[in-house]
């Protein structure tokens, strides 16, 4: 899913592309992908973007006249900037937005289609829609002690709520566990303030430095890699690789179609975290420490 470094980026190059243009037209490659019907879509052709903005994992086109169109890309959404009048593709292509020097395309390749466009008229309308997640970047570490806090929740959990933290998936909250050195299952009323300030430091550093090395990398052109699995990041993605800073195999736990990347030696003493899958099968014969490991898996 793409989160706030992708997201940043992204209204970055449409601001850049789209902003005080008018939308001559808005195609959809499927029905279903538009999940409201009043005000009718066709309502903000001929109108000028006046702006795009981040509404946690959602982009906002803002219209004039008081219009709003609000994207939600989930997991597997993605934007392309392609000459004007572009095709929709045909499996994978949701709509297109066209405007005089260029059409916005949005694809998902899945094959369940979660990405929504929603059309709403006035500001009370478009706040249903914000979460009322912390934003990192803008908040004191006071601010953002008391929001992990609130509730007693995993740090997993507590980083990629969109109602506590703004804009942080499954991705770089690995990234950024990793960077603080704590397990994603401490639990948030168990943690200290040295470790808030930890997470707080780290989440910040992560967030900046992946929205730079974004940025750079897309460069005046559209991006056109948007994807949760890079070779530069530290444990997300990387199971059973070494971990940059101490060399132990990458660990992970499996949830649904999600999972955790996780150091066992950096961020939880050596422990284990049971993968549900697997803890499972195995029962009483799933190791718990990473001499058990060695043991399960050596020669």
């Amino acid at each position: 899913m793409p989160e706030y470094p992708d997201i940043t980026i992204y209204i970055e190059r449409l601001q850049h592309f789209i902003k005080d243009k008018p939308l001559k037209k808005i195609r959809l490659g499927t029905p279903f992908f538009l999940r409201t019907a009043i005000p009718p879509i066709n309502s903000v052709e001929g109108l000028q973007v006046e702006d795009i903005e981040r509404m946690g994992k959602r982009i906002i086109f803002a219209f004039e006249d008081d219009y709003f169109l609000i994207l939600h890309l989930m997991i597997s959404g993605r934007l392309h900037w392609q000459e004007s009048g572009a095709k929709i593709p045909k499996k994978k292509g949701l709509a297109a937005m066209d405007f005089d020097k260029g059409s916005l395309l949005v694809t998902e390749v899945s094959t369940q289609k979660r990405a929504s466009l929603h059309l709403v008229k006035d500001k009370k309308n478009l706040e249903k829609f914000d979460r009322k997640g912390l934003e990192v970047l803008n908040a004191t570490l006071e601010e953002f002690n008391e929001a992990v806090t609130s509730e007693s929740h995993t740090l997993k959990r507590t980083l990629t709520d969109p109602t506590i933290l703004s804009g942080i998936g499954n991705a770089y909250s690995d990234e950024i566990l990793h960077r603080a050195k704590l397990s994603p299952i401490l639990l948030t009323r168990n943690i200290t303030d040295e470790q808030v300030e930890r997470l707080f430091k780290a989440a910040k550093e992560v967030l900046v430095e992946w929205t730079d090395r974004l940025r750079k990398e897309a460069g005046e052109g559209f991006p056109k890699r948007v994807t949760a699995f890079r070779k530069e990041m530290a444990v997300h993605g990387k199971y059973e690789q070494p971990c940059p800073d101490c060399g132990t195999a990458v660990q992970r736990i499996r949830y649904s179609t999600n999972e955790t990347n996780y150091c066992p030696t950096c961020q939880t003493g050596g422990k284990l975290l049971a993968d549900r899958a697997l803890s499972r099968l195995l029962k009483t014969d799933w190791p718990r420490t990473l001499d058990e490991l060695d043991g399960l898996y050596g020669s």
